[in-house]
């Protein structure tokens, strides 16, 4: 268990059956009633942001999740298979929980998959990778007195905005979490 005065941004925590980390808290005090903790919480399963307030004091149950280091192997229909280095035992995630991800695996990635007891939670990816663009639309000359951007294709179908001198073949990185281009490779 865990009071609400040991919260801290990144803590996990089990309410009612759900998984949270807690993303921002504010302690409150006030003249007249006891002091209240506002927190914005994440849950792990559905991704929902949600604000709770609890009570000066309170305890909740801390959720243990475990991180292991596997390595993506291969797709398999909507199933995709990875691998502990450590043990060589295979797992499979759904498509549907790595929807967003999918945008930057390929095979032989060194990953984190989360674990809340025997369930999957989900897949940390590195924050930046090296990408190989598969197809962008040619610059027009010219249009380089801006930060002027185009569209480039990934090889697993992401689009992603680049600089104009970016061509078709050229690694580039890209940060894992939003997205976004970052620079040559």
């Amino acid at each position: 268990m865990v009071s609400t005065s040991e919260f801290k941004t990144g803590l996990t925590i089990a309410i009612d059956g759900q998984i949270y980390v807690i993303l921002e808290f504010l302690h409150v005090k006030s003249a007249r009633s006891g002091a209240i903790i506002n927190t914005k919480l994440r849950n792990l399963r559905t991704g929902n942001i949600q604000e709770i307030t609890f009570k000066s004091g309170d305890k909740v149950e801390k959720a243990q999740i475990d991180r292991i280091s596997m390595q993506y192997l291969y797709a398999s229909g909507d199933m995709h298979v990875f691998m502990n280095m450590e043990n060589y035992e295979q797992i499979e995630i759904t498509k549907e929980q790595i929807a967003y991800e999918l945008n930057f695996l390929y095979e032989g990635l060194s990953v984190e998959i989360n674990f809340y007891g025997d369930e999957i939670i989900g897949v940390n990816l590195p924050e930046k990778l090296v990408l190989e663009v598969k197809e962008t639309v040619p610059g027009v000359k010219g249009d380089t007195k801006t930060n002027a951007m185009k569209d480039a294709w990934l090889h697993s179908g992401y689009l992603v905005k680049v600089p104009m001198f970016i061509e078709s073949g050229e690694k580039i990185i890209v940060n894992t979490t939003d997205g976004s281009y970052v620079s040559r490779a």
